[in-house]
């Protein structure tokens, strides 16, 4: 019966590990996100981010000056 109670522990354990690892992606995502394109609304992470994006997106408009 020795293994009967391992398994039932590693479930336990298995569960709870689980259970940590589990949170919102959209909470994470929303704080990575700080800078958004005042164009198409698309959100990006920096300002170089944004200057790459207006160089493929909108390459006629020109990409606003760094806001801090």
């Amino acid at each position: 019966m020795t293994r009967g109670k391992q398994k039932i522990e590693a479930q336990k354990k298995n569960a709870e590990k689980n259970q940590k690892s589990k949170g919102s992606q959209f909470e994470a995502r929303a704080v990575a996100l700080k800078v958004s394109c005042p164009i198409c609304k698309a959100q990006l992470a920096n300002q170089n981010q944004l200057n790459d994006h207006f160089s493929s997106k909108h390459p006629k408009e020109k990409a606003p000056a760094e806001s801090s």
